[in-house]
C-alpha cells in the first residue's frame, strides 16, 4: 500500500510561501492551529486576521478585503466556510468578489464531534453558486498548485482540503488545471472510477481491489469539480461499461451528481453508480470506523463495480 500524507497539516506551510505576496491576507475563526494556519499568523501576524467564532462576520471582511484589492483566504473547517456562512458567501459570489475559502475536515473527516461538525454538503453548496470555482486536491502537489492558482484567478474559490490521510501514489505529478481531471492509472475500459481529492484513499483501494479480481479500470482524478472536466466525461461515457463516482459527501449534489448532469444531457449514457454518503445525517465516532459505516471505504467501491458488470 502508499505512502499517506496528511493534506490539512501542509497548508500553513504552503501558505507561507506565499507570504512576500503582501496582497495575501489569512482570516481565521478560532481553529488556526486545527489548520495550521497559525503558521502564517505567527510570521505574518499584520495579515492575519483571528475573527473569534464569528464565521458570517469573517466572510463579510474577506469579502471587504477582495473589494480593497487583497486577497483573503478564509480558513477553517468546511461546515463553517461553506455551511455558516453561505449566505455571505453567496453574495460575495453575486460580486464577483476574489475571496478564497479553505474547507478542512470535510465530509466526515471531522468524527468525533459528529453531524454538527460533519461537511457532507459542502461541494453541493459551493458547485451552485455562480462564479465560484471549486477544486479538491488529493496530493501535496495538488494542494501547492490549488493555492497559487487562487492567488493566480480573478474570483472566487473554494478548495476542499481533507484532514484525514490519502494515499501517495505511485504516478507523475500532473499541474492542476481548472476545469480539467487527470487520469491517474488506465488498464482498461470496464469500469472507471472517479474520485474527489477527499476520497482518494477509498477510490484507490478499491480500484487494486477490483484490479485483483481481474477487472481492467481507470483510476481518475476529478481534482476540478467546478467547473468539471465535460470531454473527459462526454469520452468515458463511450469507451467504459461503468463509472463509479467516489465522494466524501453525500451523493446528493456532489460529485456523482455533477457527473450524472453531464450525462443525462448528452446522447451517450453508461451505467453510473455513486459511492458517498446517503441521504441521513452521520454520527460521531472514529474516522475509520465512520467511513467504514457509511461506505466511504475500498471495499464498497469494489461491491459497486461487480454490480455494474453483473
Amino acid at each position: 500500500m502508499a505512502n499517506e500524507i496528511c493534506l490539512r497539516a501542509q497548508i500553513g506551510d504552503i501558505l507561507l510561501e506565499l507570504g512576500n505576496d503582501e496582497r495575501v491576507f489569512v482570516l481565521d475563526t478560532d481553529l488556526a492551529k486545527s489548520t495550521t494556519a497559525i503558521k502564517f499568523g505567527q510570521k505574518y501576524p499584520e495579515r492575519f486576521l483571528e475573527m473569534g467564532i464569528a464565521e458570517q462576520s469573517t466572510m463579510s471582511v474577506a469579502t471587504g478585503l477582495a473589494i480593497e484589492g487583497k486577497i483573503p483566504f478564509y480558513i477553517s473547517f468546511a461546515l463553517f466556510t461553506t455551511g455558516t456562512v453561505w449566505t455571505q458567501l453567496r453574495q460575495a459570489c453575486y460580486s464577483g468578489a476574489n475571496v478564497k475559502i479553505m474547507g478542512t475536515h470535510p465530509g466526515i473527516d471531522d468524527g468525533p464531534d459528529g453531524a454538527s461538525h460533519h461537511a457532507n454538503e459542502d461541494l453541493a453548496l459551493t458547485r451552485t453558486l455562480p462564479t465560484m470555482t471549486v477544486l479538491v486536491p488529493s496530493s501535496l502537489e495538488e494542494l501547492r498548485d490549488c493555492i497559487k492558482l487562487a492567488v493566480e484567478h480573478n474570483g472566487p474559490m473554494y478548495i476542499r482540503v481533507s484532514r484525514d490521510t490519502v494515499p501517495v501514489l505511485d504516478v507523475p505529478h500532473i499541474p492542476v488545471e481548472i476545469g480539467k481531471a487527470v487520469i491517474k492509472y488506465d488498464d482498461g475500459n470496464d469500469l472507471a472510477i472517479l474520485y474527489e481529492g477527499t476520497a482518494t484513499k477509498a477510490a484507490y483501494e478499491g480500484y487494486l481491489k477490483l484490479k485483483q479480481e481481474g477487472y481492467k479500470c481507470k483510476l481518475i482524478n476529478m481534482m476540478s469539480i467546478k467547473p468539471i472536466d465535460k470531454e473527459l466525461l462526454q469520452n468515458l461515457f463511450k469507451t467504459v461499461k461503468g463509472i463509479i463516482t467516489v465522494e466524501n459527501h453525500t451523493v446528493i449534489g456532489g460529485l456523482g451528481g455533477a457527473v450524472a448532469e453531464v450525462m443525462a444531457q448528452g446522447d451517450i449514457h453508461c451505467k453510473l453508480s455513486m459511492v458517498g454518503i446517503e441521504d441521513v445525517f452521520t454520527e460521531s465516532g472514529a474516522l475509520g470506523a465512520l467511513k467504514e459505516k457509511y461506505g466511504i471505504c475500498g471495499e464498497n467501491v469494489r461491491y459497486h463495480g461487480e454490480m455494474l458488470l453483473k
